[in-house]
């Protein structure tokens, strides 16, 4: 929506798990915000505060058009917990229990399974190294990494590391110079997994371009995906993240995330701030 627009600039907070979301509906019109403009609505003294910025437009190939933005102000072609969230209020708003969502890594569908939960197809996982992207050749499953993470896109690019005690980890230290390797030309998402079971895993997750979140379903779905193809879990299991509990379901049509969400308030940016 363009900056001077008279009204202000109407916007939605919500969250998956703690993972919170600023999201501008833009299908009466209007442009997506630029880059400079979500990284000030995203400081959270001086803006409202998100981990990620979402738009819906209308679109002719699906129920509805989304887009997504991180805390720096650089794109993103998924996110999980948003795209829950965002298919929760169409529901809501339109009495569906199923809808089409298109996004940069596909068009998804979002089902409404009761008691409040939300599940989305993320699409299939993304196992060549070209299209991660990861730098050059290498076993996805056993990268040339100390600590012999794995590669996966999820749409976005992950980097997931098995370890024996996930809280011993310094993400602050260990999140930023991960996402920064030579190995990913787009930056990575990095994931700190704990196997608990064969059905169970603790996850601690550091998002590429936000930093530490307490949730994120595609770094959810990632490291669900990375687990099951290292052998060390099924395919179906529960996710624990520090926000809460993730259901992954990795299966033949694609990758199946439930989990709760919330509309927390709506809101407008003033012209006056939106302008400066």
């Amino acid at each position: 929506m363009s900056n001077d627009v008279p009204s202000g600039l109407p916007f939605m907070k919500m969250h998956g798990l703690g993972n919170d979301f600023v999201v501008i509906d833009l299908r009466s019109g209007g442009e997506p915000p630029a880059e400079g403009l979500v990284a000030r609505i995203a400081d959270r003294n001086r803006g409202v505060g998100f981990d990620q910025l979402a738009t819906i437009q209308l679109d002719d190939q699906a129920d509805v058009r989304l887009r997504f933005w991180n805390s720096d102000g650089s794109p993103s072609s998924a996110c999980g917990n948003a795209t829950r969230c965002i298919a929760r209020h169409v529901m809501d708003e339109t009495g569906r229990d199923r809808l089409s969502l298109r996004t940069d890594h596909g068009v998804l569908r979002a089902e409404d399974v009761g008691d409040g939960l939300t599940r989305v197809n993320m699409g299939r996982p993304v196992l060549d190294w070209r299209q991660i992207p990861l730098a050059q050749e290498v076993d996805i499953d056993h990268l040339p990494i100390a600590g012999d993470p794995a590669a996966t896109g999820m749409g976005n690019p992950h980097m997931t590391f098995f370890v024996e005690d996930a809280a011993a980890i310094n993400l602050n230290a260990f999140g930023p110079e991960h996402e920064h390797h030579p190995l990913y030309p787009e930056r990575t998402n990095v994931e700190i997994v704990q196997v608990i079971s064969e059905s169970e895993i603790l996850l601690r997750i550091w998002e590429r371009g936000t930093g530490p979140t307490l949730a994120s379903g595609s770094c959810s779905c990632a490291a669900a995906v990375a687990a099951a193809r290292r052998g060390l879990t099924d395919r179906r299991v529960k996710v624990n993240v520090p926000g809460g509990v993730l259901h992954i379901d990795w299966c033949e049509d694609g990758v199946w995330m439930e989990g709760p969400t919330a509309h927390v308030f709506s809101g407008v940016l003033t012209p006056e701030w939106v302008s400066a």
